[in-house]
């Protein structure tokens, strides 16, 4: 039996809006990364342990918010958890309640992908509507269809989903589904409801991340029946219950396409492993169209040399295999350095430019027109207080800060934290001057001394040369 007594506290909400990251730009870095686990995929394996009729280990579990969040939901329900480092074992045998508690679900979107595996394990469950980062719309709708199809009644009121399995065996029944959309969440959640229903589930039109693999193998691990995950069409053939598993996640992408953008914009030299290069494709074909050259060193190690001259390119965010939308943003920092005019269109989500102000707050000279961006490079950037609205745009203000002349201060370290382990601590590692001090010092400095700019508000979002999302 796990003992109970949970995660390990990653840095708090609170302790995040108490703090801001100073960063002394213009300094290049130099050595070697560690890419922890992705996030995404944490996320989803973590919920999808709620099949497992026994015990799983998890290796490679990166420390983040958002992973303390998800398993605060899987004690909620009952499950045991405890984690030792990047190891998470997780005791499933035993799920208490069907009923996820309203207060954690709305702070994190992944944790309403566990719908599936309770569903598929009691035959009933009841899910608030999720939250995250105010990107734009992400429906359930695609979750609800699927589960429909496969047999559950569903009704959304007051803002709960609650869902259930008409009959005596509660078991759902195997189903063909298209995905009008290749929705990420939607074909991890119905291929996760699958694994444990009567019969052969087909998702059409599926998703074809990384992460979604990912979650095809952990369940495989566990005794799935799943066939064509990584392809538009995923097969499942329902088994009666699922095995003990030990499983490492795979490497976050989407941190390490950020640290390749940290030595692209810092013109540095770094080292990164554990990658996958196969999943970094599109970043890395995009690097070297901006003049960054990048060499595998290995099958699972990448170093990136410095640029000469960052070019100009256009970017066009697409699901997998395309440019992913969480790498917009990083780039957006680093194409405001670029020699000419670059052009993102951000197609996955609607809200997601909101950076942009920001970056211009620190010299960039970027017009947003609906979901496009138009970006003209500038020689340099300036240190300047700015304000993260989101995970990644967090994440491109702290490139920014590093490439910038002078001080920048990057608040709204609530939302970084809940996708990146320990990013400051590693760029310090690597030689930055960057280090997470308290907001009261900063609102006191600005009080003591008239010249210094005020941090800017979360109100401050719209800014001149920026149209309103």
């Amino acid at each position: 039996m796990i003992p109970s007594g949970g995660l390990p506290n990653a840095k708090s909400s609170s302790t995040a809006d108490s703090s801001v990251l100073q960063i002394s730009g213009g300094h290049r870095l130099q050595g070697h990364v560690k890419i922890s686990g992705a996030k995404n995929s944490a996320l989803v394996i973590m919920a999808g342990a709620l099949l497992c009729s026994g015990e799983c280990r998890l290796r490679n579990v990166p420390l983040l918010a958002d992973v303390t969040r998800i398993g605060q939901v899987l004690s909620a329900l009952g499950v045991r958890l405890k984690q030792t480092g990047d190891i998470l074992e997780i005791d499933a045998r035993v799920i208490k309640t069907s009923k996820a508690p309203y207060e954690l679900v709305t702070q994190l979107r992944a944790s309403f992908f566990a719908i599936g595996p309770i569903l598929a394990r009691l035959g009933v469950a009841q899910m608030p509507l999720p939250g995250g980062c105010a990107i734009g719309a992400r429906p359930v709708d695609l979750h609800v269809r699927g589960l429909q199809a496969m047999g559950a009644e569903v009704q959304i009121e007051h803002g709960v989903c609650n869902a259930y399995v008409p009959g005596s065996s509660r078991r759902l029944k195997g189903a063909k589904i298209y995905l009008d959309i290749a929705s990420v969440g939607a074909t991890e959640t119905l291929m996760m409801a699958a694994t444990l229903a009567d019969g052969e589930t087909i998702i059409e039109n599926a998703a074809r991340e990384p992460e979604v693999v990912d979650l095809a193998n952990f369940c495989i691990a566990m005794g799935a029946k799943i066939y064509g995950a990584g392809t538009s069409t995923i097969t499942i053939v329902g088994v009666p219950q699922l095995h003990s598993t030990e499983y490492t996640i795979i490497p976050d992408r989407i941190e390490a396409g950020t640290f390749l953008v940290a030595a692209a914009i810092t013109r540095s030299e770094l080292i990164l492993s554990p990658v996958v290069p196969e999943h970094l494709t599109p970043i890395i074909a995009k690097l070297q169209d901006i003049g960054v050259p990048i060499i595998e060193e290995a099958p699972n190690c990448l170093r990136t040399l410095s640029a000469e001259t960052l070019r100009a390119s256009d970017i066009e965010t697409l699901p997998h295999p395309g440019f992913p939308t969480d790498m917009q943003a990083p780039f957006m920092a680093l194409l405001a350095l670029a020699e000419g005019d670059s052009v993102i269109n951000e197609s996955v989500f609607e809200n997601r430019l909101r950076h942009a102000s920001e970056l211009n707050r620190l010299g960039a000279d970027i017009r947003v027109k609906g979901n496009v961006a138009f970006v003209r490079g500038v020689p340099m950037l300036s240190g300047a207080p700015v304000l993260g609205t989101d995970l990644r745009a967090s994440a491109a203000l702290v490139l920014a800060g590093l490439a910038a002349e002078g001080k920048t201060i990057v608040q709204g370290l609530q939302h970084l934290d809940r996708g990146y382990d320990r990013l400051d601590t590693k760029l310090q590692q690597l030689g930055a001057r960057i280090q997470r001090i308290p907001l009261a010092q900063v609102n006191a400095e600005v009080a003591s001394n008239p010249t210094v700019e005020e941090l800017p508000t979360s109100g401050a979002t719209n800014r001149e040369n920026v149209q309103s999302q």
